[in-house]
């Protein structure tokens, strides 16, 4: 797994990190059981501080894609609930879609899209 942080981003790097994380899980660079990086070592990896990816971890493990143990680490362990994973998409959606329909995008466009990054990462799931 390749971690790359943009340092002049707006996004907070903790955030990039966490979805970092969440996109390699979907491309099956990380798998279920595997380990992550120590807080420590992947702080230094990337040469960031340590209570960002500690932040980035925590923050994981609570939307359900790591179990943080004292003996082994941060351990990829997706379980979402179906139901409490779906309302959070719909929040997140919800904000992307009023910015594409200010936009004027297209609904078609926008079903495409969906279809193209299901395509791209469902075979990984499998």
């Amino acid at each position: 797994m390749v971690i790359e942080i943009d340092f002049n981003s707006d996004e907070a790097l903790y955030l990039q990190l966490r979805n970092q994380i969440i996109l390699a899980i979907v491309k099956s660079e990380i798998k279920e059981g595997e380990n992550l990086p120590s807080v420590r070592d992947l702080a230094s990896t990337i040469g960031i501080n340590m209570h960002t990816v500690n932040k980035a971890y925590s923050l994981l493990r609570e939307e359900g894609y790591l179990q943080l143990d004292r003996r082994r680490g941060a351990v990829v362990s997706v379980d979402i609930d179906q139901v409490k994973a779906v309302m959070e998409l719909a929040d997140t959606l919800e904000l992307i879609l009023a910015q594409a329909i200010c936009k004027r995008v297209d609904r078609g466009d926008v079903h495409r899209l969906v279809d193209g990054i299901y395509d791209r990462y469902e075979p990984n799931l499998r």
